[in-house]
């Protein structure tokens, strides 16, 4: 099983907003960590620091560090949702 994680910048980006809602549409289970909580400062110098973005969403997947991007993408969770899809076929 993946883990996706939703780096957002709170209730008002509609980028994350769409992110979040084409995730649930392809049957995607993920987290959101909201970057403007100042509990989540610590998350918030990751996703700056360590992947170098300053736009959200950023979206990892399975925490590796070559699986992730920012700004709505349906297309990469298109892509993600039939990689998951292919995998389930496998088993």
């Amino acid at each position: 099983m993946i883990t996706v994680t939703v780096y957002s910048t709170g209730p008002g980006c509609m980028r994350c907003i769409l992110t979040c809602r084409c995730l649930v549409a392809a049957s995607i289970p993920f987290t959101v960590i909201d970057l403007t909580d100042d509990r989540n400062a610590a998350h918030r110098e990751f996703v700056t620091d360590e992947l170098g973005y300053t736009e959200a969403p950023v979206v990892l997947v399975d925490n590796e560090p070559h699986h992730h991007w920012s700004g709505f993408r349906p297309d990469l969770i298109d892509r993600l949702a039939a990689r998951l899809l292919e995998q389930g076929s496998d088993r």
